[in-house]
């Protein structure tokens, strides 16, 4: 198992001191914060170059739920000044490929590169995804721009890595628009004379 392939997986993001004992509040990006969240477990974390965190780990005392609000307790952050200065932080775990993949819940590197299907047509192809604290975003080549596809349920209802597919049923106009201008362009293009035909 040590020989697996191991990747980076995001799973949280602190945004808030809770109380004076170094407690923070959590924003959670996985399904399964049980397996996840547990006395021990060390974490990666995207700070600041300029943060004294930069380069750092953190690693899980406890993972205690206020109004089902999930707060964390940390070795080293031990009072609310500690706690203040790691708000914002997004939480990493390094991950084995083999670990059974929680539902729902994809890798970077598995979506990019994967066709864009709407109504059974490839309409584009995933460049990378982007992550926010709102929510990710697939960003997709289509009609030779980049096209920012919010990553829900309700806009890509389907991803499937085996046959390398994402299904999107997007909002009026979000691939429409580019049709319409890369038809445009060529319209023009054929219209126009060749610069410089007659220079010599």
């Amino acid at each position: 198992m040590s020989d697996a392939p191991r990747t980076q997986l995001r799973v949280g993001r602190l945004t808030k001191a809770h109380g004076l004992k170094g407690a923070i509040k959590l924003e959670l990006y996985t399904d399964d914060p049980e397996r996840r969240f547990v006395p021990g477990a060390e974490f990666s974390l995207q700070v600041p170059t300029s943060s004294p965190w930069h380069g750092k780990h953190l690693v899980l005392r406890e993972l205690r739920w206020y109004n089902a609000i999930p707060v964390g307790f940390f070795e080293g952050v031990d009072d609310r000044t500690a706690a203040e200065g790691l708000l914002k932080a997004i939480l990493w775990v390094e991950n084995v490929d083999q670990e059974e993949a929680e539902p729902d819940a994809w890798y970077d590197h598995q979506l990019v590169g994967l066709a864009v299907v709407r109504d059974g047509e490839k309409v584009g192809e995933v460049v990378r995804v982007d992550h926010f604290p709102a929510q990710d975003l697939l960003i997709v080549k289509a009609a030779g721009r980049e096209v920012m596809v919010p990553f829900v349920s309700a806009i890509v209802p389907e991803v499937d890595v085996a046959a390398g597919i994402v299904r999107v049923t997007p909002p009026a106009g979000l691939f429409e628009e580019l049709a319409d201008d890369a038809s445009a362009d060529t319209t023009d293009a054929a219209d126009e004379p060749a610069p410089d035909a007659t220079d010599g």
